[in-house]
């Protein structure tokens, strides 16, 4: 066995440490998830919803612990309030819809044959989540399948090391049966054995391109169905008509919020040269008005980032474009140390040759661009290995469907970014990933179709 350990980024202290299971054990645990699945699938559906959002609003009323134990996990300032209503509506919305989702597909039913397609649940799903988002990235995976019948084991990230206990503690108080959802704590050569011999039918992953790659490696030829959201370098793009003021106060915001460490936060800005001067004042005094410290302080709007290799990463790549000639718009602020606390930064005289144009970031720095068409933002735009988002600003709808069609990635947005509409498939294209989560096509992936073709005597 090893220990996982959640250095808090505040001040470096150790805040959490948890042991991790060796196969044996942890091959034991999703042996008795397995062996309760089947009778959880056959359960009544509205049982097994009324059980899920019981748990969901168990965890709600955790909200006022969690809040600040996600500051000293990850750093995220306390005045936001936590996730809690991200997971409340997209579970809610995950169970308004599952009758629907998951009723059969009935292509005969007559005198001589009845011929229907049904949808059965995988058996046993493993939701590897990320630390970002953690509450909200994991219940997109959990909530629908636990209600379409499904057992869930949840590993999380050793940033967020006490999530998946507090999620698990919370759904089984509210009755859902210990052993369909569990939480274990597993280090990455175990997760990659467990998977590679078949352990789970379906594997749900949010995290690094790198990491998406080894869960690859380890389902092949195991036909495990794998669901991945990896990297961003999401681009919003401003048109000569659009409202400048939303604009800027959502890219922005988009780009900065957790300390930019968002799966669909804006790393990449083009702004039509009409509007460019005047768009990169207001998101200069945006961002200098920030308020960058202690999370656990009421006061502070941006907080540490979660790791300061984190903060390395985006250092570097600040200062090897500012030495190729791009220009830093946000002096250095007076609680950068170094470290976890970061300056939020834009640039601007920035090329696709710069890594912080090209790589992801995941911190609080942004490089906008002039461009004079939309060709030319386009083709910047798709410039990219990544393809989770694209943030389109105009005030003509049918202009933006009509380019949103040529950008290659997952979401269109207009006139909003950094959103996860649960009634839209939560989805990338490219280096980002395969697979969908949310609405009816989520259902569609946590389960298996089934197909019945009855000859009446």
């Amino acid at each position: 066995m090893g220990t996982l350990t959640c250095i808090s980024p505040i001040d470096g202290s150790v805040f959490a440490t948890r042991e991790t299971l060796d196969q044996k054990t942890a091959s034991a645990a999703v042996a008795s998830a397995r062996a309760a699945q089947s009778g959880w699938a056959s359960r009544p559906l509205q049982e097994r919803i009324d059980l899920v959002m019981a748990g969901v609003a168990a965890l709600g009323e955790m909200n006022d612990e969690i809040v600040p134990e996600l500051a000293h996990m990850m750093g995220r300032p306390i005045r936001y309030g936590g996730e809690f209503g991200g997971v409340n509506e997209r579970a809610s919305y995950m169970a308004q819809i599952a009758r629907d989702a998951l009723a059969d597909q009935i292509v005969e039913d007559s005198d001589r044959f009845r011929r229907v397609i049904k949808r059965e649940a995988h058996g046993v799903v493993l939701v590897v989540a990320p630390w970002n988002y953690p509450y909200m990235t994991a219940i997109n995976t959990v909530a629908p399948a636990l209600i379409a019948g499904n057992a869930v084991i949840l590993k999380h990230a050793t940033q967020t090391l006490l999530v998946g206990e507090r999620m698990v503690a919370a759904f089984v108080a509210a009755g859902v049966p210990a052993d369909v959802f569990q939480n274990i704590f597993l280090d990455h050569g175990t997760t990659s054995a467990l998977i590679g011999d078949g352990e789970f039918d379906f594997v749900n992953f949010t995290g690094s391109v790198g990491g998406g790659r080894a869960m690859e490696t380890a389902a092949a030829g195991t036909f495990t169905g794998i669901g991945l959201e990896l990297g961003g370098k999401d681009p919003g793009y401003v048109m000569e008509d659009a409202d400048i003021d939303a604009a800027v106060d959502t890219l922005i915001d988009g780009a900065m919020f957790n300390s930019g460490q968002c799966c669909c936060g804006i790393e990449r800005i083009y702004v039509h040269e009409s509007l460019f001067d005047a768009f990169l004042e207001k998101a200069v005094a945006v961002v200098s008005a920030y308020k960058l410290g202690n999370p656990l302080d009421a006061e502070t709007t941006l907080g540490p980032m979660a790791n300061k290799r984190f903060a390395d990463e985006v250092r570097a790549q600040i200062s090897e474009a500012v030495a190729d000639g791009a220009t830093a718009h946000i002096a250095t602020f007076a609680e950068d140390d170094g470290g976890t606390y970061l300056t939020p930064q834009i640039l601007t005289d920035v090329t696709h040759d710069m890594r912080v144009m090209r790589d992801e970031s995941f911190g609080p720095v942004v490089g906008i661009m002039k461009v004079k068409s939309d060709a030319e933002a386009l083709a910047l735009m798709n410039d990219s290995e990544f393809g989770l988002t694209a943030s389109l600003w105009t005030r003509n709808t049918e202009r933006a469907e009509a380019l949103g069609a040529q950008i290659q990635t997952g979401t269109v947005f207009m006139n909003r970014a950094d959103y996860l509409d649960p009634g839209l498939c939560w989805t990338g294209c490219k280096n980002t990933g395969r697979g969908g989560a949310l609405s009816f096509i989520g259902y569609q992936n946590l389960t298996r179709p089934k197909s019945y073709h009855l000859k009446k005597a």
